[in-house]
């Protein structure tokens, strides 16, 4: 049977990545929660802040969709590219949606015990921003489940932040998968700090080379961002304005910033 060690590829002095198995039970808590939220909505057809585009239907649908295509993935084990069409077959809601969101939450907590946190997996993302393994889709998965929670109960008009253990983990996440996928920093270099209420920070430079998260110590931040971990990891992911954090340093940097995170 695969190891369950922790998934750790951090440098030292960063917030630790919860162990494997903590990711997998995160990923089931979060994708129960937005069912959760599902069931009490009066209408499924109410649209989803977060993602003007969808109603809540839509919303269970995506993250079982995405959940059942990461099921094959992680269980193909291949990294020289993503399954078929044929491979990972149809991936459209059958049935009871929300049995059917159940299941493939069930689907994609299996791939990912039966593969352990080391099986080699085809990923999106550069091996230069986060490892090709089932421990990073673990890592990437927990975030995309939590959010779109968030964004569950935020169309029911109940926002709640995103657990501590998640959103910590949460803007570690998204500085080096998200920012390290995009490729060139378009604007004039600049090194930026996220700040959490709760005691953690990072660190990113932006340049020509691109996103450089927990670079090495050559000068103080431009810009600094204050909030809670939850609040700093919806703010990158869009969900909140910039208006509900503190900032510090150069604004335009961290509008800019921003912007440049709707491109990828």
């Amino acid at each position: 049977m695969p190891s369950a060690a922790p998934v750790r590829w951090y440098k030292p002095g960063m917030t630790p990545t919860p162990p494997f198995p903590e990711l997998v039970t995160l990923i089931e808590e979060r994708s129960a929660a937005l069912r959760e939220a599902a069931v009490r909505a009066p209408d499924p057809a109410a649209r989803v802040p977060g993602c003007a585009d969808w109603s809540l239907r839509d919303l269970v649908a995506h993250l079982g969709e995405v959940q059942r295509f990461w099921a094959v993935v992680v269980t193909e084990a291949d990294p020289s590219g993503p399954p078929s069409r044929e491979r990972h077959g149809s991936t459209v809601p059958q049935s009871d949606l929300l049995q059917w969101s159940a299941e493939s939450t069930r689907m994609l907590g299996a791939a990912l015990r039966a593969a352990g946190p080391q099986s080699p997996c085809w990923a999106w993302w550069p091996e230069t921003a986060a490892p090709h393994t089932a421990g990073a889709v673990a890592r990437h998965q927990v975030q995309e489940a939590a959010v779109h929670a968030y964004d569950a109960l935020d169309a029911l008009g109940e926002p709640e932040p995103l657990p501590a253990a998640v959103a910590v983990d949460g803007v570690s996440e998204f500085l080096g998968t998200a920012l390290g996928s995009l490729g060139a920093w378009p604007h004039r270099p600049a090194r930026v700090m996220y700040r959490a209420i709760e005691g953690p920070s990072w660190t990113v430079d932006l340049s020509p080379s691109g996103a450089t998260a927990d670079p090495a110590a050559s000068g103080a931040p431009v810009t600094t961002v204050h909030g809670t971990a939850s609040d700093l990891v919806l703010l990158l992911h869009r969900r909140i304005p910039l208006d509900a954090v503190r900032i510090d340093g150069d604004r335009e940097v961290a509008a800019q910033l921003r912007e440049w995170t709707g491109t990828g």
